[in-house]
């Protein structure tokens, strides 16, 4: 079902109680089925602004944060061989990587705004957001990732990809 159909169904009032529910700490909540539901869709959301943002924008021009600089130098820092080309899930997901990310994450908690939020991870910066290639990520790990994936150039594919079939559609029309 569209996120659009859903929200709609909910009508002003469920919406609005949506996103206030959304905006409470999640120790305010037990395993709410409904609730995993508001926040897949959020985050499936946010993922596909981000990847329509790559794939209409030069990628090294982003600034997705108002601390980029510093989430870029402190994750390399953290990170400098970190592959995010193609990234490893147990390098994100394991007792040791998380032992390893943990203080980067918390080094952000009050300069990035719901920087442990939970968000959604392309595996492949060359491919879309799919099943298979994504992976949950807190939303520090994925600011520190694209960002390195824009500077570095990574996401590059994405955005000239998108701009040649944007080219050739508008040639066959």
């Amino acid at each position: 079902m569209d996120t659009g159909d859903v929200l709609a169904s909910l009508g002003v009032e469920g919406a609005t109680a949506a996103a206030h529910a959304l905006s409470l700490p999640a120790e305010a909540y037990g395993n709410d089925a409904q609730l995993e539901v508001m926040w897949a869709m959020k985050a499936y959301n946010h993922a596909e602004v981000y990847y329509n943002l790559i794939a209409s924008v030069d990628p090294k021009l982003l600034k997705l944060t108002k601390s980029d600089e510093q989430i870029y130098n402190k994750f390399r820092e953290a990170f400098p061989d970190l592959s995010i080309d193609v990234l490893d899930p147990e390098l994100l997901k394991s007792a040791d990587a998380k032992e390893k990310w943990r203080p980067f994450c918390n080094e952000f908690e009050g300069v990035v705004e719901d920087f442990n939020y939970g968000t959604l991870l392309r595996l492949d910066c060359q491919k879309d957001y799919t099943e298979e290639n994504t992976i949950f990520a807190t939303r520090i790990q994925f600011y520190a990732i694209e960002i390195a994936r824009n500077r570095e150039g990574y996401n590059d594919f994405v955005h000239k990809t998108s701009s040649k079939n944007k080219q050739q559609k508008k040639e066959e029309s």
